[in-house]
């Protein structure tokens, strides 16, 4: 999507403090971040939101779900635990619509909306 914020993030055009990428999957620290670790995990192909997603692209949500684990090793998140957070829709809180998951650790964090 050519307007798409997390897109352009994924071709360079918009500078970010990448953690970790392969074929698939690209992962960068949120820029107003929730916890003292807070990566956003997005699959290289344009999908909106969970509501999107289909046999046509379940490859690569699988792929982002795989990575998440990977990717919170290499934090240092796995031991003491961590959340992953999607979002779906302007009344859940998504601003922008390409799906991303968050991983949040770093600190006990609070039960409320978990």
């Amino acid at each position: 999507m050519e307007n798409c914020l997390f897109c352009k993030i994924v071709a360079g055009e918009i500078p970010s403090k990448k953690v970790y990428e392969d074929e698939n999957v690209y992962a960068f620290h949120d820029i107003n971040p929730n916890a003292p670790v807070h990566v956003l995990v997005i699959p290289k192909t344009h999908i909106a939101s969970v509501q999107e997603v289909g046999e046509e692209n379940l490859s690569a949500v699988a792929a982002v779900l795989k990575a998440i684990p990977v990717i919170a090793r290499q934090l240092g998140l796995a031991e003491n635990g961590y959340r992953v957070i999607t979002n779906c829709g302007e009344d859940s809180g998504q601003t922008v619509k390409h799906l991303h998951f968050h991983i949040l650790g770093g600190k006990k964090l609070p039960v409320a909306l978990a």
